[in-house]
């Protein structure tokens, strides 16, 4: 009977410290936490580049430039970075307006945010951010449209 026992503790505890391996030492990635999507998107440096080429984009977009001759563009730049950046999971931190402020009595349409969103995509493009990079971006952002749009 001792010996049965002992056979069966034996098992036991070959079993927990199988799982605690599998476990502590990952099977590899169970124990690994996804990378956030700024890190995924290259962090400050290439959100800087996409939003770079975005404004850069609007700005020669005949639908859209209007909504921006008013704009400090180097301002501009540094609120979408934040923007991005804090959305994204990174370390900074958006001060600007809400988006319903920053917007409001501007006129946008929802063609005129389309276009932006284009606008967008076609700088995520250009730097060949991943598909599933790119849908949690525009995923993250498009939440914002009802806040800019006005109907």
């Amino acid at each position: 009977m001792i010996q049965f026992r002992t056979r069966i503790q034996f098992v036991v505890s070959a079993i927990l410290i199988a799982a605690l391996l599998v476990i502590g030492c990952g099977g590899g990635q169970m124990a690994m936490k996804e990378k956030s999507l700024y890190e995924r998107l290259g962090g400050v440096e290439a959100i800087t580049a996409v939003v770079d080429e975005f404004v850069a984009n609007v700005a020669g977009d005949t639908r859209i430039n209007h909504f921006f001759k008013e704009t400090n563009i180097p301002h501009l730049k540094k609120m979408l970075v934040d923007q991005i950046c804090q959305a994204t999971g990174g370390p900074c931190e958006y001060k600007g307006m809400n988006m319903k402020d920053a917007h409001k009595g501007m006129g946008v349409k929802e063609a005129d945010f389309n276009a932006l969103v284009e606008d967008l995509v076609k700088a995520l493009d250009k730097f060949k951010v991943p598909e599933k990079e790119k849908g949690e971006l525009l995923g993250a952002l498009g939440g914002m449209k009802g806040d800019i749009v006005e109907h």
